[in-house]
């Protein structure tokens, strides 16, 4: 009966949990669906595992215990200490490598809660065999797990733990350039060897170091670009994210200037508002914060480049996703206005899946998009010609250039895999980007 009411007790704590995360983060319901199922599967690991830790000294068991619910627990903290400070009002840092560090350990769990489940049916499929050959005396006998594959799931969630932790001592912050060369057949002389600097999903709100940001606005200028682009999500949140770094933005510098635009996570949807009117003052403020940089935002607008007698066009529309989460605001026929007929137009559009499923059919006069949102998946493969991440499941655009530059009207789409991350503060593999786009003409 106590096993029975303990377990009641934590569903109902799971679920209140769920519902509470939920609540705050409207955004994020179908993940915390699943998250609710982990949890329940998260027990089922504990009680696989509670005879032999019962086994264990006093002061080893004390400690296996802590450390397997320390997730959870942290969680539970996080909901405790964000009743007397507002979530938004966290230090950045600590936000930052809180949710990682939970993110972590529950991965990490993944594999072992994998093991189980795959020795469970095992043994389901040996009762079965037993059940129906009674002859055979083993059947009285109690099946056992395979403990091989117990073990092999305990090491597999090991290596992960210390692979995602060294991701985020090592490679948070390795910003690397990546140069692109691309030709346009009627891009006007005097624009030739146009220098564009591109970055994109910087997150201040999980962004952790000041002087990393400092670094990375160095390494821009070094590049002496012509003009830069960012590609959206410049917050998590909402604009109070990006406090206390306006001082280090200002210092990124363009000679045709910087031009913005927004991502998904700039409207301010990933949090619940107690009213309309304030969250209608975040995208306002939003506004204002790109205006006190000196940055052109552009919704669903465009600006010009002039040189001399020639010019190009520069395009910014709002965020367009392809899968209904996101905001479908963006508007490339109202963007486009008074550009039409330009020979050169280049697109700011955050989400590549816009570009897959409406740009690349309907504006075929868009000569480069550039695109970020993927993050390139964060973690994956990026070495000796073999560049891939889960992310390449979900974009057919996820990282790096895009294009065909044989037909008569070349198209291309350059995707930056992101200067920040989203969840894991760390990378594997795909290293934080800051892409040099350098335009040539025929």
């Amino acid at each position: 009966m106590k096993k029975f009411l303990n377990g009641f007790l934590f569903v109902i704590l799971s679920l209140t949990l769920v519902l509470i995360l939920r609540a705050f983060f409207p955004k994020y319901t179908g993940i915390l669906r699943y998250f609710f199922f982990f949890l329940l599967f998260d027990a089922y690991l504990w009680l696989s595992m509670r005879a032999s830790i019962k086994r264990l000294k006093r002061t080893w068991r004390i400690a296996a215990s802590l450390v397997y619910w320390l997730p959870f627990s942290l969680i539970m903290a996080s909901l405790l200490y964000g009743f007397f400070i507002p979530f938004l009002d966290w230090n950045v840092t600590l936000r930052a490598y809180v949710q990682s560090f939970i993110l972590v350990l529950f991965l990490a769990k993944f594999f072992p809660i994998i093991a189980l489940i795959l020795a469970d049916l095992i043994r389901l499929a040996k009762f079965t065999f037993l059940l129906f050959h009674p002859e055979n005396s083993r059947a009285r006998l109690p099946i056992s797990r395979y403990q091989p594959l117990l073990i092999g799931g305990w090491i597999l969630g090991g290596f992960v733990f210390l692979i995602l932790l060294a991701g985020t001592i090592f490679w948070q912050f390795d910003f690397r350039v990546r140069t692109q060369i691309i030709v346009l057949k009627e891009l006007p002389q005097s624009f030739d060897g146009l220098k564009i600097v591109q970055f994109s999903d910087v997150h201040l709100g999980t962004w952790a170091s000041k002087n990393k940001l400092e670094e990375a606005v160095d390494k821009m200028n070094e590049l002496h670009p012509d003009v830069i682009f960012f590609t959206g999500d410049m917050f998590n949140y909402c604009t109070s994210d990006g406090k206390g770094f306006e001082v280090i933005l200002k210092k990124l510098h363009a000679p045709y200037g910087i031009y913005t635009i927004m991502g998904n996570h700039d409207y301010g949807d990933y949090v619940n508002w107690s009213s309309m009117d304030l969250k209608q003052k975040n995208i306002t403020n939003l506004r204002k914060y790109y205006k006190n940089l000196g940055w052109k935002l552009l919704l669903n607008s465009n600006d010009i480049l002039k040189k001399g007698i020639d010019s190009i066009a520069v395009i910014g529309v709002e965020n367009w996703g392809a899968t209904h989460r996101f905001q479908r605001f963006g508007d490339i026929g109202i963007a486009q206005k008074r550009t039409e007929h330009m020979a050169i137009q280049l697109l700011l559009s955050h989400d590549p899946s816009h570009y897959d499923s409406i740009i690349s059919k309907k504006f075929k006069n868009i000569d480069i998009t550039f695109a970020g949102h993927t993050h390139g998946g964060q973690v994956g493969i990026d070495c000796s010609g073999i560049h891939w991440s889960p992310a390449a499941m979900v974009y057919p655009y996820w990282c790096g250039l895009y294009g065909n530059s044989d037909t008569l009207n070349p198209q291309y789409i350059y995707v930056n895999q992101a200067l920040g991350n989203i969840g894991y503060a760390g990378r594997i593999g795909i290293l934080p980007e800051i892409s040099l786009i350098i335009l040539k003409s025929k």
